[in-house]
């Protein structure tokens, strides 16, 4: 089991960037509080789907723990995916479900496949969500590389966002990044994010 890349990675609360430092045209994705899923199954005019890169026990990064509460060593698993339309990666998505998270029903978890979490979490009336983080990844940086491994061409930088969800009181983390071949701009940019963002 190789050991996680623990390199900061610059998670921050989105309230903690200035509106001016973010995308206008990702604005109202990076913040929208709704199923990104949903979202992209609307934008998508062909064949949306999910493609399964990894998943696999694992140690999850540093910061990764800390926000799940987790002592360090401890293991989750750790599935990677990508969010296509008609075969184009749109989305990276990055989930950790700790180990204590798997049991009872939420152990259908473990056993997604090819079926799009975000349709299970935002189904699920019991579902809380924390506070959405925002990263700007760098060429270089680990979670840049993974989001990236399968693009000849990239942007010197990428954005992405993260948040902890919980089921039955129990947590996983779901980040997301947008890759560059996503339509950024194509979602309406919500009123309320001029508040939310410190000018």
């Amino acid at each position: 089991m190789a050991a996680p890349d623990n390199r900061s990675t610059g998670w921050k609360p989105g309230q903690c960037f200035l509106r001016s430092s973010i995308p206008q045209d990702l604005s109202g994705w990076l913040l929208d509080t709704a199923s990104l899923t949903l979202r992209l199954q609307r934008l998508c005019p062909g064949k949306f789907q999910v493609r399964v890169l990894s998943q696999a026990w694992g140690v999850p990064r540093i910061d990764e723990a800390r926000v799940l509460e987790m002592k360090p060593g401890r293991l989750a698993i750790i599935r990677q995916v990508q969010l296509l339309c008609d075969g184009e990666p749109w989305v990276y998505a990055r989930t950790v479900i700790p180990a204590t998270s798997l049991r009872g029903r939420l152990r259908r978890l473990a056993h997604l496949g090819t079926r799009p979490l975000g349709g299970m979490l935002f189904s699920d009336p019991g579902m809380r969500r924390a506070s959405v983080e925002l990263v700007r990844l760098d060429a270089g940086q680990p979670l840049y590389r993974d989001a990236t491994r399968e693009f000849d061409k990239c942007p010197a930088q990428i954005w992405g966002r993260r948040a902890v969800f919980r089921l039955a009181k129990r947590p996983l983390l779901v980040s997301e990044i947008f890759l560059p071949a996503f339509p950024a701009g194509t979602g309406p940019r919500p009123a309320w994010l001029d508040v939310q963002i410190k000018l």
